[in-house]
């Protein structure tokens, strides 16, 4: 008990003051080092596609691949941090992520390229963020959401620098050696993870840890000593196994939340959806611009207005969803967001002109700022905090599905008519059909939930597993360690 005291104590130490202020600013770094480093890769579309003689569809394949892997990683980085801890996650992923730049800086084929930087790089990002989000978590409870607010920015600016940084290091000396430049960059997400140090926990936290983790392994070995029948101890093995998985599924994705709570089952299908063409404007916006006779660096440009915009409107966005007035409607406003962002791509089509462009950037930026500030939010209000984790994990690994194949498959779409307008005709298309689905889906689940309440019949079993906003609930629980993830 004494020692559960003091390690409580030694928490409470550097939880929101001291040192936990410097895991802030790695975190910071970490955001703009791994969630921002996409955006840059448009830069390079047009030279790898003339690089290694491929068509839009075969291009596009390396940035979509790089992306799903920074969304699907999630359960994986979880047992990692589990394992071994934050700290090793935060620097074993920008060793990772350094190693993939680095080999991408010699390869001969797309194919190559797509291991590399797609999977290795995307994996490396994904532990090194979602660990550095979880070490913030452990480090702040008072002001854990300003802090994660505060991250986010790391974001913005990542969208800001990398394109600008991307284009002049390209101009200078060419693709090959900028990846090896990025190789060294990305290293820096170590120093991040070193700065991370480990927090010591209440020893009950531990017990509960090994209870959850380890007893059923346990109580299989001792049943088995106890039992002298070799068949029975197969059985037992076969049964403990069975129940170790269904708990890891459990854990890290949440099938049962999604067959159960329809909210949370409307919603997914609908982010889901909506990354079909969420991603298009990031990857095929440099090249559109480029073909249509805008300078590269004033085309790379555009992407980094986007990001500065973002700077300064996603936190106001934040704050401006937090009223009161929104409790319980941030689906409406999140799905506001999506509609704007799927009409902005029309400006693109009536026009490619600088001045033009650059309107569409604002536009595009503002939109994205309530998507980005807003999908985490909206998702802890439909399902309970205590399976956010797991509800987080299949809502991930299923938008990581068509951030994979969105591109590619527009791409090919392109080659065929060899018109880059068909890329935002498309976005447009899945984002405010995504958006129209999710206003009707839930204001007729409103509507039956209001006629069910007056009618005075009881709820059926399928329907009665939290149809209604979690708003108080996400007020009166603590929050867990991984809040506010976003990788939009």
């Amino acid at each position: 008990m004494a020692q559960g005291g003091a390690a409580a104590r030694g928490t409470a130490k550097v939880q929101d003051q001291g040192w936990a202020w410097m895991v802030l600013v790695a975190a910071v770094v970490l955001q703009g080092l791994t969630l921002g480093f996409p955006s840059c890769i448009g830069v390079f579309f047009t030279d790898l596609q003339h690089e290694f003689q491929a068509t839009n569809s075969e291009t596009s394949w390396f940035p979509s691949i790089m992306v799903a892997v920074l969304h699907a990683g999630g359960p994986l980085c979880s047992i990692l941090v589990k394992c071994f801890g934050c700290r090793f996650a935060v620097m074993m992923g920008g060793l990772l992520s350094s190693v993939g730049m680095v080999s991408s800086s010699f390869c001969k084929s797309l194919s190559q390229l797509y291991l590399t930087a797609g999977l290795i790089t995307g994996l490396g990002s994904c532990f090194s963020f979602q660990a550095g989000v979880t070490a913030l978590g452990y480090y702040f409870v008072r002001w854990r959401t300003l802090a994660n607010a505060m991250a986010s920015t790391g974001v913005s600016i990542g969208l800001t620098l990398w394109p600008l940084l991307s284009q002049y290091l390209l101009d200078e000396m060419g693709w090959r050696n900028t990846f090896l430049i990025f190789g060294g960059i990305l290293l820096n997400c170590c120093v991040c993870g070193a700065v991370m140090r480990p927090v010591k926990f209440a020893l009950g936290s531990l017990l509960q840890f090994s209870s959850t983790g380890e007893e059923p392994g346990r109580r299989a070995e001792e049943a088995q000593l106890s039992n002298g029948a070799s068949s029975s101890h197969l059985k037992l093995q076969e049964q403990t196994r069975k129940i170790t998985c269904f708990q890891v599924l459990q854990n890290y994705l949440a099938f049962d939340i999604f067959c159960q709570n329809k909210r949370y089952q409307i919603y997914t299908i609908g982010v889901t959806w909506m990354m079909m063409g969420f991603a298009l404007p990031h990857v095929y916006l440099v090249p559109y611009a480029i073909q249509n006779g805008l300078e590269e660096r004033r085309a790379a440009l555009l992407i980094s207005i986007i990001g500065f915009i973002n700077i300064f409107i996603r936190p106001l966005t934040g704050l401006l969803s937090g009223q009161t007035i929104f409790t319980g409607r941030r689906i409406y406003l999140y799905s506001l967001a999506v509609l704007l962002c799927g009409l902005s791509n029309f400006i693109c089509i009536i026009s490619a002109e600088f001045s033009m462009l650059i309107f569409y950037c604002v536009i595009l930026s503002i939109a994205m700022s309530g998507i980005g500030a807003l999908t985490f939010q909206v998702l802890m209000d439909v399902v309970e905090m205590d399976r956010f984790s797991s509800a987080l994990g299949l809502f991930t690994i299923l938008e990581s599905i068509t951030l994979l194949i969105g591109p590619p498959l527009t791409g090919l779409l392109v080659d065929i008519t060899s018109d880059f307008r068909y890329v935002f005709y498309t976005s447009s298309f899945f984002l405010i059909s995504a958006s129209l689905f999710m206003v009707l889906s839930f204001c007729a689940l409103e509507k039956k939930n209001k006629l069910r309440d007056t009618s005075k019949v009881p709820p059926d079993k399928s329907t009665i597993y939290n149809e209604t906003p979690n708003e108080s609930q996400s007020e009166s629980q603590p929050t867990l360690a991984v809040v506010h993830i976003t990788s939009i």
